[in-house]
């Protein structure tokens, strides 16, 4: 400001200077201290320490372009402008992931439990429901007929247990992977590895994707949403053979019934590897079989089929593959 008064005061005391160059001085000093006055005022809404960190969040910007030179010496007018730009910050967020993480332990819940329930008994009591084929007439009637055939329902009640306990540990597995992935990976990788599968075909749909570019979007991302399941499943699977292979050695009661470690070793190495072969093919197959049910059929009723299916076939065209081509039994 003292620098100010000092040019004014000299304007005023030297008289020499014809009138138009006083005009034109004079509008040239009012442009260029609008213009100062201007970049202060924007620059002094940020401290100074902290501007290169985190810019200028201030809701309104104002911009001056002062004029400085003139067509005309004796316009005093200053052609300056003003602009102010609106900065909205809504419109600027990133992307939000919503995450909805199931409870712990649903696979315990009354209705997860009663499916897993039912499917496993039927699946070991149907094959004893099974008619039998009538005897034929011939001349062992008699002895056919006298024959008693005794049916067995504690081995299978015994399998089926076995299958409850396996599947709810799966389960729970699997929600245990989910938290860990929250914690550990990415929240955008988070997000990929819990969204719902199906919600996104549809959504996928509703795009109006080309064919082929929508099949590989919900391949992929069935990929991606089934991968936490077939882990969780190759985890279970490989603690039970481990289990196994453990108790028979540290439990063999005579000589006749010890083995090797090493034996037991190569044996555990074996179904390792069987079971990462036919979980990657449930994975491959699951992701493939959802891109071709949401193009045949409804997109998310389809791609639901598609994966299930593919999840159960995957293992089964595996193995006989294994065993065609390599002679190896999976």
């Amino acid at each position: 400001m003292s620098g100010i008064g000092f040019i004014l005061d000299l304007l005023r005391k030297n008289p020499s200077f014809h009138s138009t160059q006083t005009l034109q001085s004079h509008g040239l000093f009012c442009a260029t201290a609008a213009a100062s006055a201007a970049a202060a005022s924007v620059a002094a809404g940020t401290p100074f320490a902290s501007r290169f960190l985190f810019g200028n969040y201030r809701d309104r910007v104002t911009y001056c372009d002062a004029g400085a030179a003139f067509s005309d010496p004796t316009d005093i007018q200053t052609s300056f402008e003003i602009k102010s730009v609106e900065f909205h910050p809504m419109k600027h967020l990133p992307k939000l992931y919503k995450i909805e993480l199931k409870p712990l332990f649903s696979a315990f819940e009354f209705r997860a439990f009663a499916m897993t329930s039912l499917r496993s008994f039927l699946l070991y009591y149907l094959p004893i429901l099974e008619p039998r084929p009538n005897a034929e007439d011939n001349d062992d009637f008699l002895n056919d007929s006298t024959e008693e055939r005794h049916v067995d329902l504690v081995v299978p009640f015994k399998k089926s247990v076995k299958q409850i306990v396996r599947e709810t540990s799966v389960v729970t597995t699997r929600r245990v992977l989910e938290r860990l992935a929250v914690i550990y990976v990415s929240q955008r990788m988070a997000w990929k590895l819990l969204k719902d599968i199906p919600k996104s075909a549809l959504r996928k749909y509703q795009r109006g994707l080309p064919t082929i570019v929508y099949m590989w979007r919900v391949s992929r991302t069935t990929f991606r949403g089934h991968l936490l399941g077939v882990a969780a499943t190759w985890l279970v699977q490989v603690g039970i053979d481990t289990f196994r292979i453990l108790s028979s050695v540290f439990n063999s009661t005579s000589e006749l019934e010890e083995v090797e470690p090493s034996e037991q070793a190569k044996v555990l190495w074996k179904k390792v590897f069987v079971t990462t072969v036919k979980c990657c093919a449930s994975l491959v197959f699951a992701a493939v079989g959802a891109g071709l049910g949401a193009i045949i059929l409804r997109p998310s009723l389809g791609q639901w089929i598609g994966c299930a299916a593919g999840d159960l076939a995957g293992p089964i065209i595996v193995s006989i593959g294994f065993e065609k081509l390599l002679h190896m039994n999976l």
